[in-house]
């Protein structure tokens, strides 16, 4: 795989025609027309109103911020260096540094947006320096509050509040005498002797900095980016902890369409953005440049020789060494919710290219509560405020865990966790939970996965954990019942969404690119067919992005190969617009196919047999944090070519790449 493309030329933002980047020749170097500048203009005016970017003043105010910081670094080097019988003059040279990384670095950070920030330190300066007088330090800082100290998180961080400005810091210390304020981290052999968590945290400035190297215009880039990141976000699908991809790999895939189409401006990138991978024939893995062969020992992404890369569902791999797949996280039914929203955003821009629509269409946020019929709630309280930020986050990191065992369930095809956290709108005694005295917790905060059967099933899902004064429910509750839980205008909104979806939807020609709702979906089959079952009736797919080619299984019959075949851009039909019959082992281990229905609304459904789902493996994934082996849940990779296949289109628009 590794040797299958060449590598072609670097080099840095600003670019010209005759360069190329990336691993592939450009797929156009056609120079920009005068309507693409204007739809560029008209896409960053719509971005005005997100506050997506900062005044003037705000920017100066994060470099003076970070100014002072890397001072203190200074002094506290000198300091520590002194402490320990370094000649005052000596430890004058020795420097430290403050580098940043992340939106920050890449310069796409939004209003109010945190700094990922790191110290470097000189080798006579050890961790428990760091996270001791340093710490230390900070906190004595008159511009510092909510100062904490993360020493046994996979990447070690300091937190805190800086004159206003959230500052996630992680430390390194390099195998060097002195950090020259002009040092350059981008040499891999910085690496060699360094401990595992310094390279962890050297890595999001090397990242960051390759990637800027990497693209053709980094204006492009950056605009292109900050409309993608919006988009994502608006749509639910921002969320590495999630199963959803995180900011560093939407990053990656702007990056990877600048590559493409190096002389295109913003609203073009984007455009073919959602071409590109739409239609990207996952789980190919997205590569910025050629791997690079250096020999220091540390594990890099490998489907060659590590057999749990093999099973990613969609890779995006690093471009600085150690090269690393940043959506390992993906689950089956995250794949399936972005490959739904790449097609709508396909969709869009088409229109939007061709004047049918504004920029502000790409933004509006869909319909979560009106799209399924079934939920599961997740409540988690706490006792007092400080318990309850650092349970939501514990809580939060392990939800992907009950994604992975949702998935295994041989009558679920789609566990769809929203990413945002509710706070719980009132105290009632169907939704509040009690501590330990019988009382209500006052602080209690709500997940919501939607839940996508092969038919109507009653779930009973009941997780319950304690630990002093914390607890977390999951319930399986009916759309009917959201009103208990959520404010009653929020739920207004969204059926108003979900109906101007389906409008829209109904006047595309029946080619909506999964626009309508799974709900919505299940509501027009019934009323064209009377006679539908419990089980519905099997319809064949006209898929987006194969060009109406028909889905395999969609004929009813419970087909292994189906469960077994590598998913690809090409056959990802909207998954709420057919039904099928295909179930799987419900001991196999692997994941669900594609979700190819939805629940049944027939009427008398609720009355059918319950089908419990198995609330302690659910819960073993919060209590013992391992989800079980990742690979079970995971398809086989393919090594087809990552934009087979055709997309049907408005007639006006040229698809081909």
């Amino acid at each position: 795989m590794w040797n299958s493309e060449r590598s072609h030329g670097n080099g840095s933002g600003g670019g010209s025609s005759t360069r190329t980047l990336g691993m592939t020749s450009a797929i156009s170097t056609a120079e920009p027309k005068p309507e693409d500048f204007q739809k560029t203009k008209e896409l960053e005016k719509s971005l005005e109103p997100y506050n997506v970017f900062e005044t003037e003043a705000e920017l100066n105010h994060r470099m003076e911020i970070l100014a002072k910081l890397n001072t203190l670094v200074k002094q506290w080097v000198r300091d520590v260096s002194i402490a320990k019988n370094m000649p005052e003059a000596m430890a004058e040279k020795l420097g430290g540094k403050i580098y940043t990384f992340g939106s920050y670095r890449l310069g796409v950070h939004h209003k109010g947006a945190d700094i990922d920030a790191l110290c470097v330190a000189p080798r006579n300066i050890e961790r428990s320096d760091y996270f001791g007088s340093f710490f230390e330090l900070l906190k004595q800082q008159p511009e510092v509050t909510e100062c904490r100290a993360v020493e046994e998180a996979f990447v070690p961080v300091i937190k805190m509040n800086f004159d206003g400005i959230e500052i996630d810091l992680l430390f390194a210390r390099l195998a060097l005498k002195e950090i020259p304020d002009n040092f350059d981290l981008r040499d891999d052999m910085l690496l060699k002797n360094l401990d595992q968590k310094s390279v962890r945290s050297l890595n999001g400035c090397r990242v960051t900095d390759e990637i800027l190297r990497l693209v053709p215009n980094i204006d492009n880039f950056r605009l292109a980016l900050r409309t993608i990141k919006l988009w994502a976000k608006r749509h639910g699908i921002y969320s590495n902890s999630l199963g959803y991809f995180g900011g560093v790999s939407w990053a990656m895939l702007v990056a990877r369409t600048c590559q493409l189409y190096p002389n295109a401006v913003a609203a073009t990138l984007v455009h073919k953005f959602f071409l590109v991978f739409s239609r990207w024939k996952w789980p190919q893995p997205v590569l910025l440049k050629q791997p690079d062969n250096v020999s220091l020992g540390f594990q890099v992404w490998d489907p060659r020789v590590t057999v749990q890369d093999r099973f990613h569902l969609m890779p995006i791999i690093t471009p600085a060494y150690p090269q690393q797949n940043s959506t390992f996280n993906v689950s089956s039914s995250t794949r399936k919710v972005m490959l739904m929203e790449f097609n709508r955003g396909m969709q869009i821009t088409d229109d939007i290219m061709l004047g049918k629509q504004l920029w502000d269409k790409l933004f509006e946020a869909p319909s979560f509560f009106y799209r399924y019929r079934h939920f599961i709630v997740l409540l988690v309280s706490s006792s007092n405020a400080d318990d309850h930020l650092e349970w939501c986050g514990l809580v939060e990191s392990k939800i992907r865990y009950l994604i992975l065992n949702l998935e295994r369930n041989q009558h679920i095809n789609l566990a769809h966790v929203n990413p945002k956290c509710y706070e719980q709108h009132e105290q009632n005694s169907a939704t509040t939970l009690n501590g330990a005295d019988g009382k209500p917790t006052p602080f209690c905060s709500l997940w919501f996965i939607g839940l996508e059967f092969e038919r109507s099933e009653n779930l009973n899902v009941h997780i319950k954990l304690l630990k002093d004064g914390m607890k977390i429910e999951a319930r399986h509750v009916r759309r009917k019942q959201l009103a208990q839980y959520l404010d009653p205008n929020l739920l207004k909104r969204e059926r108003k969404i979900s109906d101007s979806y389906t409008v829209s939807a109904g006047g595309s020609g029946g080619n909506n690119n999964g626009s309508a709702s799974p709900a919505d979906a299940s509501r027009k089959r019934k009323s064209t067919d009377p006679s539908s079952g419990a089980s519905g009736t099997p319809a064949t797919a006209s898929s987006p992005a194969a060009g109406g080619a028909a889905v395999p299984g969609s004929n009813g019959s419970a087909s292994k190969k189906r469960r077994n075949d590598s998913f690809d851009g090409a056959s990802n039909s909207s998954f709420c617009s057919t039904s099928s019959t295909v179930v799987p082992n419900a001991n196999d281990g692997k994941s669900p196919p594609e979700p190819m229905a939805t629940e049944d609304s027939t009427p008398g459904a609720e009355n059918q047999t319950e089908e419990s789902l198995s609330a302690a493996e659910a819960a073993s994934s919060f209590t013992n944090g391992d989800g079980g082996d990742a690979d079970e849940s995971m398809t086989a990779a393919s090594s087809e070519d990552p934009t087979d296949g055709e997309r049907r289109g408005p007639a006006e628009i040229s698809h081909d790449f």
